[in-house]
């Protein structure tokens, strides 16, 4: 295998561990409200999104498991890295907080994810692509279930507006990663491999921007400083908790088979 077969591997091993990773931890942060949730329609709901989530982890985990060709299952990569290890971005890391904080979260990674999912179903990488064409399912049906609690919870009665915005001042900091352009992504889109971050941005603002009018929230100003590192292993502690809980009985029992 050339060299530059191999680079072009380690890319997009690179981009299964960003998307995968993503959709592992936002899908166990979901996972934590089983049981808790305000409705049981809800519990049930974050439930079946948390799921999808962890299928589209487990597909883009397996693909850059045979990129790697070193023999890791999925289950290696999700039990078995440190949070230094891990790619994903550090909104999706974000405490539940309340029901406005949870939904918030939600409807930030879901419309980045349908903009994104809907051009990386034309990657020159067929599996990328297939992967994307399945995913995108999902991420409409999650879109529509977030972005309706957000209306409802911003137009809602003064309590809920207010915590809507506290969940925005909190949040909105952690957005602008998902969009960051570092080395990788652009070889990644010179390739074809994924698609320019920049236009996707613009589709992404204008979609929130509307999704904000109709919930009576106000669009931050373009000067909030964002948060960064997820994409290199640099997190928030709170991904070393996440990884704790998830973690322990595989590294505790690391041979136990079911």
């Amino acid at each position: 295998m050339s060299d530059i077969i191999r680079n072009e591997q380690d890319d997009v091993f690179e981009l299964c561990l960003r998307l995968g990773d993503d959709c592992l931890i936002l899908g166990q942060r979901l996972s934590e409200w089983c049981g808790h949730a305000p409705i049981l329609e809800e519990d049930i709901a974050m439930t079946n999104i948390a799921l999808d989530l962890l299928g589209q982890a487990i597909s883009l985990y397996k693909y850059a498991c045979e990129l790697e060709g070193k023999g890791r299952t999925e289950d290696d990569l999700a039990y078995f890295r440190s949070s230094l290890e891990f790619r994903n971005s550090k909104l999706v890391e974000q405490p539940n907080g309340d029901f406005a904080v949870t939904m918030l979260r939600q409807f930030i990674f879901d419309s980045y994810s349908l903009f994104l999912y809907d051009e990386l179903k034309n990657s020159t990488d067929e599996t990328i692509s297939a992967i994307a064409v399945k995913s995108l399912k999902e991420i409409k049906y999650h879109l529509r279930h977030s972005s309706e609690w957000v209306i409802r919870l911003g137009d809602g009665n003064e309590e809920s507006h207010n915590r809507m915005n506290k969940a925005i001042q909190q949040l909105w900091r952690f957005s602008g990663e998902l969009f960051e352009i570092d080395d990788l992504s652009q070889r990644l889109f010179e390739k074809k491999y994924m698609p320019d971050l920049m236009p996707i941005h613009q589709k992404w603002k204008v979609y929130v921007k509307d999704i904000f009018n109709k919930a009576t929230l106000k669009f931050p100003s373009d000067d909030v400083f964002m948060q960064t590192g997820g994409r290199k292993g640099n997190h928030t502690e709170h991904l070393d908790y996440i990884l704790a809980v998830m973690q322990i009985l595989p590294r505790s029992f690391p041979q136990a088979k079911w």
